[in-house]
């Protein structure tokens, strides 16, 4: 009898380690992600967009597939952020999130993640409709929230500063007038 115990105890032992497991969604721990690299490290998000819901709008529509039938970033990632499919992302996390920058967010829907399922997005989807599936994808988890490029931090999307855009060059010098009578 004692033997059958000892059994029963770690079979239910077993089951609460398996089921304990399953919680968490499988994104292991939480750490933040490697830095962008030099082509994507000064992108950031056109100035408005994060809080411009025509944008986020446009983005919801090509998550779900709804804008173009070949991306569709719901079929992995959830309707609602929650991920459908073993390995992918959950946006539901801020903790998880907010350690991406929109560099390195928009660097990823690019480039795509090596060895995961996710793949490169940019020949499928213009720079600016992957900026307008961040600003949707960012809903789950960052509501409200906008990347400060200033402050490298998310802050109130109202009050986030707009990217620093690169000095215009100077002016090219007026023509002369052409002579007269000529």
């Amino acid at each position: 009898m004692a033997q059958l115990t000892k059994v029963q105890l770690v079979l239910v032992m077993g089951f609460g380690l398996l089921i304990a497991g399953c919680e968490g969604g499988g994104e292991g721990p939480i750490v933040p992600p490697p830095p962008a690299p030099a082509e994507y490290a000064d992108k950031h998000m056109p100035a408005g967009w994060w809080a411009d819901e025509k944008i986020v709008e446009e983005g919801r529509k090509i998550f779900i597939g709804e804008t173009n039938p070949d991306v569709n970033c719901a079929s992995c990632h959830g309707k609602d952020g929650k991920p459908v499919k073993a390995g992918a992302r959950d946006f539901r996390n801020g903790e998880r999130m907010k350690l991406y920058s929109d560099s390195v967010w928009f660097w990823r829907i690019s480039e795509g993640v090596p060895n995961t399922k996710m793949k490169a997005w940019k020949s499928k989807l213009s720079e600016d409709d992957r900026w307008k599936v961040m600003a949707f994808e960012r809903t789950f988890g960052l509501k409200g929230k906008a990347w400060d490029a200033t402050k490298k931090d998310w802050v109130s999307a109202d009050g986030a500063a707009a990217p620093t855009a690169a000095p215009a060059a100077a002016p090219a010098p007026a023509a002369a007038p052409a002579p007269a009578g000529k």
